[in-house]
């Protein structure tokens, strides 16, 4: 009996050692990752009378391998953004996945009456759940605060996130931001263009430069630029591999005032159907005044999703500018203080006006999934999910400095 004894023990005792072994050697190859995941946190329950999607905060420990990806060079596609993801995040050992966006959208940046700089943007789409992601300074890198939709990465929109698996999934959050905002000051947003003439053509560069797919890009603005020189430099070095077969371009400001929109085209509307001989065209705030009946010299800048290059839609109707009357409704309200409001809650007002459930919407399909004002003099943001513009309750408000 006491032989039994001692061989239990002493069988109980090599296990519990080799669970502590595995907890070890887990802990110490995830640890980032589990305290990623435990940081997940529900904000905002789903309305689902309202179509309203669950709101997530999340917390992403580390470098999530972001250096990793510049020094292979980037990716081409999302496939293979996936495989990336999969193999440094799990190791190989769980399968992520990446769906294909659709990002609709308006933003603008301008001056509060205190002379600091705000960066307005609606996210339109459909119902979905919504992360609000936060990023760690690292060597080189800024922190940096990002909004992220789920449904990209395979959540159910249906339901809120559940179980583990669900949680992991997200971990890929990182490198699929749709607008953010960096410690720099830097704030940057992607956008649908619809290039391509009846049939969208996704921008597929293909020179010896390194690649990145559409929120990559965005992605490396945020983690790597100081001003909006430099995020035009991180765009200039690299070849663009659109997502969804769709086009897009982007808007980035930073603190200075300085604003940017990047689009990469080739010819007008309807000659630009090659995305592989696209080239990227830079347009500033200050050079902007050929986009419709707009001022001069404004220091403000507005994006919705047409292309604004000179001379683009010549010889096309009218609805192939995209967006266009969401543009002239914004650059109207701006227009009437000279590119100045009041404060983050004014800012917010515009971009209400725009919102989706109550804008020209006649198919009563979608809605604004977030709105959000970036201001980069304080690096802070004020963001409210589903157009509930009207309870303080839905009203987040998130700084870099804390």
């Amino acid at each position: 009996m006491k032989l039994w004894k001692k061989i239990l023990i002493g069988v109980t005792a090599t296990i519990l050692a080799v669970i502590l072994v595995l907890c070890v050697t887990v802990y110490a190859i995830w640890h980032n990752e589990i305290s990623t995941i435990a940081s997940m946190k529900l904000v905002r329950e789903r309305n689902d009378a309202h179509f309203d999607g669950a709101v997530y905060t999340m917390n992403v420990k580390g470098d999530f391998y972001l250096d990793e990806f510049v020094k292979q060079g980037g990716v081409k596609s999302d496939s293979e953004l996936i495989e990336f993801i999969t193999s440094n995040i799990t190791k190989g050992l769980i399968d992520m996945g990446i769906s294909d966006p659709e990002i609709a959208c308006s933003s603008f940046t301008a001056k509060t009456k205190d002379g600091d700089v705000v960066f307005g943007r609606n996210y339109d789409f459909s119902k979905t759940n919504t992360c609000i992601v936060f990023t760690e300074k690292n060597e080189g890198r800024h922190s940096t605060i990002s909004t992220v939709d789920l449904q990209f990465l395979g959540i159910d929109v249906n339901k809120n996130i559940e179980g583990l698996m669900d949680k992991i999934t997200c971990l890929a959050a990182a490198y699929a931001p749709l607008d953010g905002i960096n410690d720099a000051g830097v704030s940057c947003g992607i956008y649908m263009t619809y290039q391509g003439g009846e049939e969208t053509v996704a921008t597929d560069q293909n020179t010896d430069k390194p690649d990145f797919t559409s929120t990559t890009l965005l992605r490396l603005i945020l983690d790597y630029a100081d001003n909006v020189e430099e995020a035009v430099e991180i765009a200039s070095a690299y070849d663009l591999h659109d997502s969804a077969k769709t086009s897009y371009h982007y808007m980035v400001a930073d603190a200075s005032g300085k604003s940017a929109v990047l689009e990469w085209v080739n010819g007008t509307d309807a000659t630009d159907n090659d995305g592989s001989k696209r080239e990227l065209k830079v347009t500033y705030n200050d050079n902007d005044a050929h986009i419709g009946d707009m001022e001069a010299g404004t220091d403000y800048q507005v994006i919705t999703n047409f292309v604004i290059q000179p001379g683009y839609y010549d010889g096309s109707p009218v609805e192939d500018k995209k967006g266009y009357d969401r543009y002239e409704r914004i650059y109207e309200e701006l227009n009437k203080t000279n590119g100045i409001v009041e404060d983050e809650k004014a800012a917010m007002d515009i971009l209400s006006i725009v919102g989706r459930r109550s804008w020209k919407n006649d198919d009563g399909n979608g809605c604004t999934v977030h709105s959000v004002v970036y201001n980069l003099t304080d690096k802070t943001m004020m963001w409210i999910p589903n157009e509930n513009y009207d309870d303080p309750d839905a009203v987040f408000t998130f700084s870099l400095e804390d």
